[in-house]
């Protein structure tokens, strides 16, 4: 076999490495465009399980790299002098012109055919090859050549980043934060060798402008950088080695391989340097994509989709969480103003694959400092108190803890009459310690419904049914009870979900725009005036029944493309009238509607609007336009804002995972400065505790995890030790099983999460 690697970096000579140990009659030649001793950057970055699986592969290799490493187990934070340590996190640095001269020899040690100064643009001299690795970096000669069937995406992120160097010693992995006048400047610095450490530093695009920074001044850059950062670098000087602003190029395939070409490195995808990712995940391909070719060695597509079936999820879960990281480093600015150990706290958590748990484990001291400082903002007395458990006031009503059911259709209501199942469905998780409960979306009337399963409040019984549940909430509990009010507009005449058909007589849909939701949809008739009356007329009459019903919030419903969501999207709202057009016009009827509500509500009860701030498809809602909406529900008289997304258009994208929306809360909370309920694949208490922790939300809406495990609350809060003032007399002799055994419970998840963390290989 003969294979041609394209690409002489990191990626590419390991598994040149690799694949030739494990198939000595092998030949591989690997083109570099580069001179052996050029390198551009400084430092790369590993983390100690990254450099165990090394050990695993190629102990010669891992035993070079080892001893060639500098090593740190600190995290330092420093924001305008301000600075903590962050012990535990086990990390390595070395030059990036070492470590491609170690892996140089391990090629020759193997028998690797090393061509320096080979710039590929044209493959048909490898004609004779049977594998072709294109490995030739972010902008891929290679790959270029082929995008079409590649399926190329390269996304140019907003930040404007340098990469320099220089010899102040560090003695951990250091972010540096000032801020200017001209706005906020990030430095991510390391040290990789004695006397050598890499800075990398980042601003906004404007705060770039301020600075009258230029891409290839290096010299302007350099002086600008050494006077802004003169405390920090004490003394030492700023080292270029091509070092010009660039924005992070986000690289994405929907292919990884053609005929006998298969990317591999920054050529097939890209992670932002903010989780010290992009030499890692190189590495790790390689690896992957020599075992898939060891095991095929006469099957190249074989080996090529095992290849890609074994890393395309990792691959794509790196990218989501940099990309996650990435967008914290891009509203720097807005986590500027909370107070120090939060925002300390926040960039530790950016990417989510790091919770208040896994710090507490790595470093009590810090997480400590965290909680306290959460908690005398918030006045609570008990400093060690976990935040999920904080109090918190909307208006003039308090809740009892952060925790939020968040609205769940039960599709069981008859005529839109709640009956026993919603009683208990309810009732039982009041009991059961939540802080709020947010019903399922209600109609307001009966044409507004969903399905035909969907509760109303239309009516007077309907009404008095669901002041029966009401009054056995606020007469056995402290949980505070709130209904969704809405109208599903276009989305109507759906079926239940467990039938196979809507059943029901059918009714004339509207919507802000003569748009179906789907190709099975109904088309819904575009709303008049009249119809606007109407409307607006039933959400008044709804308000007035919720608060005969005894609800203490109301939440108006104007997400995932039902009536009111449908004008504010420009994907489901085309009118061509003052309803259409600019987010000022889209949003004048859901804000009438809101406002006159606000009106026949008593001003002392607070309300919450439920959005969707992005539609996951293109040309939808945009950041300025949220912004815009948000503000003015606020001034209008809202309370919080419930964050959702999605569910506009049916052929969405969106990029979920866990907490996967509390990036949008964020945007929200801290950009309006207004309370936010956040929800989205939250999973469990550390993560509930992370969020509020780090600022992202006010409050935290659980759906799914509430439907099997009513207790989830009160398992909570046995796992972490808290005892409240709220368990039903009947059930207190319930605490002398549950928190005991949650607590070992909680030992025996501490005890595996040390025993998996990697050995240091700090020496």
């Amino acid at each position: 076999m003969k294979i041609s690697v394209i690409g002489g970096g990191p990626g590419g000579l390991y598994f040149s490495i690799l694949t030739k140990k494990a198939m000595p009659d092998c030949q591989i030649d690997v083109y570099e465009r580069n001179r052996p001793d050029d390198s551009f950057g400084f430092g790369v970055v590993f983390s100690d399980e990254t450099l165990s699986e090394f050990l695993m592969r190629d102990l010669p290799s891992y035993e070079l790299i080892r001893s060639n490493f500098a090593y740190w187990d600190d995290i330092i934070i420093d924001r305008d002098g301000e600075r903590v340590s962050i012990a535990g996190n086990g990390f390595c640095g070395c030059s990036r012109k070492k470590l491609l001269q170690l892996l140089h020899q391990r090629c020759e040690e193997e028998g690797v055919n090393l061509h320096f100064e080979q710039n590929i643009d044209d493959i048909s001299q490898f004609k004779d090859s049977n594998i072709i690795v294109a490995c030739d970096g972010i902008s891929s000669q290679i790959r270029s050549q082929f995008e079409p069937e590649f399926g190329t995406k390269v996304i140019l992120k907003k930040n404007k980043f340098v990469w320099m160097g220089s010899t102040k010693p560090l003695e951990a992995f250091t972010y540096f934060f000032k801020q200017t006048p001209h706005g906020t400047v990030a430095a991510h610095t390391y040290q990789y060798e004695a006397g050598m450490s890499t800075w990398i530093f980042e601003c906004s695009e404007q705060t770039w402008q301020n600075f009258g920074f230029d891409t290839f001044d290096e010299t302007d850059t350099t002086q600008k950088l050494e006077e802004l950062f003169k405390i920090e670098l004490d003394g030492h000087n700023l080292i270029t080695n091509k070092s010009h602003w660039r924005q992070f190029p986000h690289v994405t395939n929907d292919n990884w391989h053609k005929d006998n070409i298969v990317l591999l490195g920054d050529a097939k995808a890209t992670a932002h340097y903010s989780i010290g990712s992009g030499t890692k995940l190189a590495m790790e391909c390689a690896i992957a994509l020599s075992d898939a070719i060891v095991a095929h060695p006469f099957d190249t597509k074989a080996a090529f989709e095992d290849y890609e079936k074994a890393r395309r999820k990792r691959v794509e879960m790196i990218q989501y969480a940099a990309n996650v990281s990435l967008d914290w480093f891009e509203n720097m600015d807005r986590h500027m103003q909370h107070s120090f150990q939060q925002f300390a706290f926040g960039c530790m958590t950016r990417s989510k694959k790091v919770t208040y748990e896994n710090l507490r484990i790595r470093d009590k001291s810090f997480t400590d400092k965290v909680l306290e400082e959460f908690n005398t903002n918030n006045t609570v007395e008990n400093k060690s108190q976990p935040a999920a458990f904080a109090t918190y006031k909307l208006g003039n009503l308090e809740l009892q803890n952060r925790i939020v059911m968040s609205p769940m259709g039960q599709y069981s209501a008859t005529d839109g009459l709640v009956n026993d199942w919603h009683f208990q469905h309810y009732t039982s998780r009041a009991i059961a310690g939540l802080g709020l409960i947010i019903t399922e979306m209600t109609a307001v009337s009966e044409t507004g419904r969903i399905t035909t399963g969907c509760a109303g409040i239309y009516t007077d019984a309907q009404t008095n049914a669901w002041k029966r549940i009401t009054d056995f909430v606020h007469q056995n509990c402290a949980c505070k009870i709130g209904i969704q009010l809405g109208h599903s507009g276009r989305k109507g005449m759906s079926k239940i979900p467990w039938e196979d058909q809507f059943n029901g007589t059918s009714w004339e849909l509207i919507s802000a725009s003569a748009i179906p939701f789907n190709e099975n949809s109904a088309t819904p008739k575009a709303m008049t005036m009249d119809d606007m009356d109407e409307v607006t007329a039933q959400f008044v009459q709804a308000t007035k029944n919720a608060n005969e019903a005894g609800f203490d919030l109301i939440e108006l419903q104007a997400h995932h493309g039902f009536l009111l969501a449908s004008f504010l999207s420009p994907l489901t709202n085309t009118r061509t009238d003052e309803f259409g057009g600019s987010i000022e016009n889209r949003m004048k009827f859901p804000l009438r509607v809101f406002s006159e509500m606000r009106k026949a509500f008593p001003q002392n009860k607070p309300m919450s609007v439920r959005l969707s701030v992005t539609d996951w498809a293109e040309n939808g809602i945009i950041e300025e336009d949220v912004i815009t909406l948000t503000t003015a529900f606020k001034n209008a008289g809202a309370d919080v804002i419930n964050i959702s997304t999605g569910n506009t258009v049916p052929n969405q994208q969106p990029q979920t995972g866990r907490m996967w929306q509390t990036p949008f809360s964020d945007m929200v909370r801290n950009s309006v400065h207004i309370p936010t309920i956040t929800t989205g694949s939250i999973q469990d208490i550390d993560q509930i505790n992370t969020i509020l922790l780090n600022g992202r939300a006010d409050l935290v809406a659980l759906g799914k995890p509430l439907l099997l495990d009513a207790s989830f609350v009160r398992n909570a809060q046995a796992y972490e030790g808290f005892e409240p003032n709220d368990i039903p007399k009947q059930y207190k002799m319930g605490v002398m099983h549950s928190y005991p055994y949650q607590a070992g419970e909680r030992k025996a998840v501490e005890s595996m999460k040390k025993a998996l963390k990697p050995k240091s290989n700090k020496k």
